[in-house]
């Protein structure tokens, strides 16, 4: 077993784990974090417990110290000079006219970083907004181009189901999704059945789809020949939970047909 801490960042809604080391960390207190980016401020969401460790995805990274006033007057600082660096970076993406969205804008705790997250449909040349940014932030510049999965996994919302989306509430990882996926499940291929509010497939799709491939192994395929006890006939339905399907069998009509048996 190890020990781990959750602790949530400025603006994003996922839980990143640490280890605690010895520290006493309750919910809701502030502390200073080690990150692959540098030191950040962060807030405990999830106080110390013990899991397993081959559960932990990750190298776990360290709780430096529980933050200070000073600490908090730092944070509060880098957060306000961050939106002015994104309002300073839409003016100069304006002027170069290059094709990107920037999402936000995050100075490390040390300010060792500032990273801009921004949304393309294409790939950018944005070596020269880059240089500007240096010039003027005297600090290392990181542009991250994320996709519009990843922006709903942070701006959240509701589904097609009415509940949370699955992204913001408990994926960590957003794998590829397949059209393949839908047909698998017997889904109609109508977009505003099967994309999710960012655009692009249905997340459930993935997680969903073990199930269904392990219920359709006793079921035929649509529109194959199959023997049933009223005659031989064509395979015109899938109710693909149940494990039945339904048979036209040639003058005697439709025959549902239980594939578990």
């Amino acid at each position: 077993m190890i020990k781990v801490v959750g602790i949530s960042f400025e603006n994003i809604k996922q839980i990143y784990y640490f280890n605690p080391k010895s520290l006493d960390l309750r919910r809701n207190v502030t502390v200073i974090v080690e990150t692959e980016r540098g030191l950040q401020f962060g807030k405990v969401e999830i106080p110390s417990f013990n899991i397993e460790e081959e559960k932990v995805k990750y190298p776990l990274k360290d709780v430096i110290r529980i933050s200070t006033k000073k600490d908090y007057v730092e944070h509060r600082k880098n957060l306000k000079d961050a939106e002015k660096a994104l309002e300073k970076c839409r003016e100069i993406i304006k002027k170069l006219n290059l094709n990107m969205q920037i999402m936000d804008a995050s100075f490390t705790f040390d300010r060792s970083q500032l990273l801009f997250r921004f949304i393309s449909d294409n790939r950018v040349d944005f070596r020269q907004l880059a240089k500007e940014l240096a010039n003027i932030y005297k600090t290392r510049i990181e542009l991250r181009q994320v996709g519009v999965r990843d922006k709903a996994k942070e701006v959240g919302g509701c589904g097609l189901c009415g509940r949370k989306l699955c992204c913001s509430r408990f994926e960590s990882d957003i794998a590829a999704i397949s059209i393949n996926m839908a047909k698998n499940q017997n889904l109609s291929l109508n977009p505003n059945k099967i994309n999710g509010v960012c655009g692009r497939l249905l997340c459930c799709l993935k997680y969903e789809d073990e199930t269904y491939k392990e219920y359709r192994k006793s079921l035929p395929e649509l529109g194959t020949l199959v023997e049933t006890e009223k005659g031989k006939g064509k395979v015109v339905n899938l109710d693909i939970l149940n494990k039945k399907y339904s048979v036209n069998v040639p003058e005697v009509g439709v025959v549902e047909v239980d594939g578990s048996n």
